[in-house]
C-alpha cells in the first residue's frame, strides 16, 4: 500500500540532454508498452532516458536504449533494463513522424516519461542536433541571462 506522499515523490523522468544537444521541434504523446516489473520500476523513479532515442522499424516506433532498472523484489519474471521498448501513436502521428526524418537532418528523441492516471506515457519529440556553435550561442546567452537577473536582484 502507497501513501499519497509516495505517489506524489514521483514527477517524471526527464532527458536532460534533450535540449542541450537538439533544437526541439514537434512535440507527441506516445504511450509505451512495458510489463509489470517495469512499470513498478518508473514508479520508483529508477529510470533514465538521456541517451535513448526512437527509431522506426517497419513503421513502428521503438524506443532504444532507455534504461528501466530491474525491479528490486521481482522475481523470475523481471525484465531486462535494456530492452527497446515499443511506442504506441496514432498512424497520422507516425506518418508525420516518418516524413520528418525522411526528410533529412532530423531525429527523434524522448523528453520525458511521466505518469498520467495509471498509465506510463513518453513525450517524444522531432529534433535537429546542434552544432558545436549553436552550444556555445546558448550557453552565452544563459550567461548573460544569470547576469541580468542577478543585476536587478541587487537594485
Amino acid at each position: 500500500m502507497t501513501n499519497k506522499s509516495d505517489s506524489e515523490r514521483f514527477r517524471e523522468i526527464r532527458n536532460a540532454k534533450a535540449y542541450r544537444d537538439f533544437f526541439v521541434e514537434d512535440r507527441f504523446e506516445a504511450g509505451i508498452v512495458l510489463s509489470g516489473t517495469e512499470v513498478k520500476s518508473v514508479r520508483a523513479g529508477l529510470a533514465q532516458i538521456s541517451d535513448s532515442f526512437v527509431r522506426m522499424d517497419m513503421d513502428v516506433p521503438i524506443l532504444y536504449h532507455a534504461n528501466i532498472a530491474q525491479y528490486e523484489y521481482g522475481s523470475y519474471a523481471n525484465h531486462d533494463p535494456h530492452n527497446p521498448r515499443r511506442l504506441l501513436l496514432h498512424k497520422r502521428e507516425i506518418r508525420k513522424i516518418r516524413e520528418a526524418i525522411q526528410s533529412g537532418g532530423r531525429t527523434v528523441v524522448p523528453l520525458r516519461m511521466y505518469f498520467k492516471g495509471s498509465l506510463v506515457k513518453v513525450e517524444i519529440a522531432v529534433a535537429k542536433g546542434k552544432k558545436l556553435f549553436d552550444k556555445r550561442e546558448d550557453l552565452k546567452k544563459d550567461i548573460m541571462r544569470r547576469e541580468a537577473e542577478r543585476d536587478f536582484r541587487a537594485r
